[in-house]
């Protein structure tokens, strides 16, 4: 399929507006240390070490096969400041991304983020990287300061990982805690959440749930909103609030995963005791990095301050919960559904509800593109019928989006 070079049209970029001054002038306390991003202190050192990681060296040569290695390490170490990693070499590589495996990335509702306030975005999740890089992309476009972004600590297989995402302005969650050291990790990220809204100025990014919705169907996890809500010293409705929960939908056109995703259902098919292991996640991260997506797009919400602040919530369980629906809901509306979404929820509904949404053509395209993943699965002995319940697992995928959409917009008219 074609790929637009629609980075090209992008309109130009004022970096200084894209980064807060404010924070330059608050250090980060010792207390967060462990999990934030390095600070201009800490850059040189950081970034002297990673270049000379071979781990670093091959991600790059294989994210761009033509780089001239030597030059590239000689640019990164000119680098003074996280400022300029940002605003040089991650966006010209998000531009080259955007260029390379999309068909553009858009999005709507910028007019929704108040210059004088920062938020947490609070989006679904599709790829391991991507939706927070992507996002930020949006903001540079539009003069906006982009985010600070959670990552796993699963994900950080190796040092350098670690170093490269804290020198990209992300900060760590921490996922391999012992039961009795997890509420201590909540308090702490949610904390560091709270300083970074509320004092640093700054805002942040998190996916709604623990890892991607893999069958698409999204969904707020109350767990991360509860550890949302421990920060701050009110109640937890209020604690909320201070944060500035700001709902986005993301929706890529084709998610480069959906077969990998597709063969890890199958594989708990056969073995519910299946577990992916760390190189699986690396691959998924490669795979959704450079594959194909097609049209990309950000629909960003409202915050849900106001409809929070409204209902009357007696408790924390149900603070929590209507904090989640209202995300949900907002992320739900917010859809920008595509050909194939449309396609996937008529054949697995069984009806022609929008069948005005996709034509012969687009029908052929996307038949050709599912049957094209299909064939990439690199399972032995896979029969017919397993082939078949893959299908009908990545039709699950594309079609969630739009039964959830259907939802949300009935309980609206109600």
């Amino acid at each position: 399929m074609r790929m637009a070079a629609v980075a090209d049209r992008a309109p130009p970029v004022n970096y200084e507006s894209n980064m807060s001054t404010d924070s330059t002038h608050t250090p980060v306390p010792d207390q967060f240390r462990d999990i934030a991003p390095y600070d201009d202190t800490q850059f040189k050192e950081k970034m002297q070490a990673m270049v000379k990681e071979p781990g670093f060296e091959h991600a790059i040569r294989y994210i761009m096969p033509n780089v001239d290695y030597d030059a590239f390490v000689k640019r990164l170490l000119s680098i003074q400041t996280q400022h300029d990693f940002q605003s040089g070499i991650m966006h010209e590589f998000l531009n080259t991304l955007e260029k390379l495996s999309t068909d553009g990335v858009t999005s709507s509702g910028t007019e929704n983020i108040a210059p004088d306030k920062n938020y947490t975005f609070i989006t679904n999740h599709r790829d391991i990287v991507l939706d927070a890089s992507f996002l930020n992309l949006v903001m540079l476009r539009n003069n906006l300061p982009i985010t600070q972004v959670a990552i796993g600590n699963n994900l950080l297989i190796y040092e350098w990982i670690t170093d490269l995402v804290k020198l990209n302005r992300s900060f760590i969650v921490k996922r391999d805690v012992r039961k009795l050291e997890a509420l201590d990790a909540a308090r702490q990220l949610s904390a560091y959440i709270h300083f970074t809204i509320t004092t640093r100025h700054e805002s942040v990014w998190i996916a709604q749930r623990e890892g991607r919705a893999k069958d698409s169907n999204d969904r707020t996890q109350e767990s991360l909103m509860k550890m949302l809500s421990l920060g701050g010293n009110e109640d937890t409705k209020t604690n909320l609030e201070q944060i500035n929960l700001l709902p986005v939908a993301i929706c890529y056109e084709f998610d480069p995963n959906d077969y990998l995703k597709a063969t890890e259902f199958l594989r708990k098919r056969r073995d519910p005791e299946y577990k992916k292991s760390q190189r699986d996640d690396l691959f998924s991260m490669e795979t959704g990095l450079l594959g194909y997506k097609g049209r990309v797009h950000f629909s960003i919400g409202k915050c849900i301050n106001d409809k929070l602040a409204d209902c009357p919530c007696e408790n924390r369980a149900e603070a929590v919960r209507t904090a989640c629906q209202l995300v949900d809901s907002e992320i739900h509306r917010g859809y920008h559904l595509f050909p194939i979404n449309y396609l996937a929820y008529d054949r697995l509904e069984g009806t022609q509800a929008f069948a005005d949404r996709y034509t012969a053509e687009d029908v052929a395209k996307i038949d050709a593109y599912l049957n094209g993943q299909l064939d990439k699965v690199e399972l032995t002995d896979v029969t017919p019928d397993e082939r078949e319940y893959m299908l009908q697992m990545m039709l699950t995928m594309y079609a969630n989006p739009v039964r959830n959409q259907i939802a949300a917009q009935n309980v609206m008219s109600l």
